[in-house]
């Protein structure tokens, strides 16, 4: 089965439980090898097939200058990072380039689409076909739709904050697709005045200084809500969204308001604000931190690994010291951290770890705790589309009964919620809380024991530049205690879906047959008949929590993990032990 964003709500996520092919429609029998190219020429499938002209593309070679850079991806594979080349200072407009996912199979295979899925660092993305052949469309578009350079940097400059670039009637020849300018009005009308936030937040608050947005020049785009900038000669992280701006106004006053820990990172250097194109409103438009460049341990440890420099001592150092910063948070600041991955923690320049991100989100489905996950896929059916109306309603009264006022927090805008936007950390006890911040602790120190990227072998929403080996909870490298404390940190673990069903390059595939021996109707089903399981798992959890909070029966650590400070006293003995 291709991998695409139609595949999510088929496959990935809960709400395949209630997949249905559409009416009228009949499922692909043929199996996932793709058909030979005779067979592929044979009749009309001439009009799309390989060995038609037609279907080919000319030259994916860049321009001798390009004007363009792709830096990366998100959304999927339909959204692409961009930069202007030419200008001599480039603010942080983030006009990025946006693809519809829905393309013929010709188009998909020759612009390596399914890669571009799972695919999102600027090492490898720009090696893709799509990433080449938008720079040849952008490089196209700027010199025809402007009258020289100068013209379309006024135009840069003036479009609204987050606008999109849209390649509309996608071809194979970049004289064919059309670039659609969308210009965000929308997104500069939900940013707030610094006015707004002091009215929410207190005449009081520590606001960082204030610089303005065209003082920002962009060296790159690291991820969809960063980019490495240049301010006054000195390299910052801009942290910005070009969607859900509530999730920033919350990081940003997480971020001003808890207590110092070096091991999270610093409070923001400054607040960005942009004037807006209506009115005279002169918006935050986001913040900026410093940049660590060692990067992520997502990175670092498979590379370490590779080269036999991941020792004992580093893993120790950074197990304690993450430890130490998840009970400072709770204990000092009376916050939680539902975002713990190795994406959100970076290496500072003396090689200590440094927390990051707390927009407060969350992680992909099914990486966190069971008791996260039950509430999450709750959610995620209660507010689907696809899902049948008996059903969604079903779930919405169940996540009504979880959090009351989870219908408010589902707003765009911000609101000054005290604790945040993620409705299955909410509907935890502090308790609870610190139980699953444990189970996700004990998968990252399962990866920096072992020495890899992920948990996850073929992780559906994102593949690593260097892909893990092996997968959690399976062991190799780590030491016996250590192994020990990892499965007391994850008790309650359950199977997953990729023990049944696993990305196999840019293919949805069964673990369980040869892809010969297989459709994309059999992982569909095998995917439904998972979730339908882990539904009704869920809904039997959240029942008896329910049913024993109200006879004040419910214990918080309901899977006997160990607290945070147990994990911290367990560490610390292993390594006076081995030092």
């Amino acid at each position: 089965m291709e991998l695409s964003t139609k595949a999510i709500g088929e496959v990935v996520h809960p709400t395949a439980a209630f997949y249905h092919p559409s009416s009228g429609t009949q499922e692909n029998p043929d199996s996932l090898e793709p058909p030979s190219p005779t067979d592929c020429a044979r009749g009309s499938s001439w009009r799309t097939s390989l060995l038609n002209p037609k279907n080919r593309i000319d030259s994916l070679d860049l321009p001798w200058k390009p004007l363009w850079r792709v830096d990366g991806c998100a959304g999927l594979g339909t959204q692409y990072y961009v930069i202007p080349l030419f200008l001599e200072r480039i603010p942080p407009v983030r006009m990025d380039v946006f693809v519809s996912d829905f393309q013929p199979t010709f188009i998909r295979e020759q612009l390596e689409l399914d890669r571009a899925f799972h695919t999102k660092d600027g090492v490898r993305l720009p090696r893709l076909a799509i990433a080449r052949h938008i720079v040849r469309i952008l490089q196209r578009w700027t010199t025809d739709e402007f009258r020289d350079l100068a013209s379309f940097e006024t135009f840069y400059k003036g479009v609204p904050f987050g606008s999109r670039l849209v390649l509309e009637n996608m071809s194979l020849d970049t004289r064919q697709v059309r670039v659609k300018v969308g210009l965000n009005h929308n997104l500069e009308h939900k940013l707030l005045p610094i006015s707004t936030l002091a009215s929410f937040w207190g005449d009081e608050f520590p606001f960082p200084r204030v610089i303005d947005f065209f003082d920002l020049h962009v060296i790159s785009v690291l991820h969809d809500s960063v980019c490495l900038v240049q301010i006054e000669g000195q390299l910052c992280i801009f942290k910005a969204l070009t969607s859900g701006a509530k999730y920033l106004y919350h990081e940003l006053k997480t971020l001003c308001t808890v207590e110092p820990h070096p091991n999270i990172i610093a409070r923001p250097l400054h607040i960005v604000t942009k004037r807006c194109n209506f009115g005279t409103k002169k918006a935050v438009a986001g913040f900026t931190t410093f940049y660590h460049s060692k990067g992520t341990l997502r990175d670092v440890l498979p590379l370490l690994r590779a080269h036999g420099r991941l020792g004992q001592v580093d893993q120790l150092k950074w197990s304690i010291q993450l430890t130490e910063a998840l009970k400072h948070l709770q204990t000092r600041s009376g916050t939680y951290y539902p975002d713990l991955r190795l994406d959100n923690i970076v290496l500072s320049e003396t090689s200590d770890i440094v927390m990051v991100d707390f927009e407060q989100r969350g992680v992909w489905c099914e990486f966190a705790a069971p008791e996260v996950n039950a509430i999450e896929y709750i959610h995620l059916i209660a507010i689907d589309e696809h899902v049948p109306l008996p059903v969604s309603e079903k779930y919405r009264k169940l996540l009504q009964q979880l959090v009351p006022t989870y219908e408010s927090l589902e707003g765009e805008r911000y609101t000054n919620p005290e604790d945040g936007f993620n409705l299955p950390w909410i509907a935890l006890s502090v308790a609870e809380q610190e139980a699953a911040e444990v189970y996700m602790l004990g998968r990252v120190l399962w990866c920096i024991f072992e020495g890899v990227s992920g948990p996850q072998k073929a992780a559906v929403w994102q593949s690593y530049r260097w892909e893990p080996d092996i997968e959690f909870p399976q062991y190799r490298k780590t030491p016996t205690a250590m192994r020990t404390l990892i499965d007391k940190c994850t008790r309650g673990r359950r199977d997953t879906l990729s023990d049944v069903v696993t990305r196999r390059h840019s293919q949805l595939l069964l673990t369980t047959k040869a892809p010969h021996e297989q459709s994309a109707a059999d992982v569909k089903e095998t995917a439904k008949r998972f979730w339908s399981a882990e539904l009704e798992v869920a809904e039997k959890f959240l029942k008896l929590r329910d049913e024993q909070r109200r006879k004040g029966e419910w214990n918080d650590n309901y899977y006997q993990r160990p607290t945070l400070t147990q994990v911290l006293e367990s560490l610390k003995a292993f390594r006076n032990e081995t030092s």
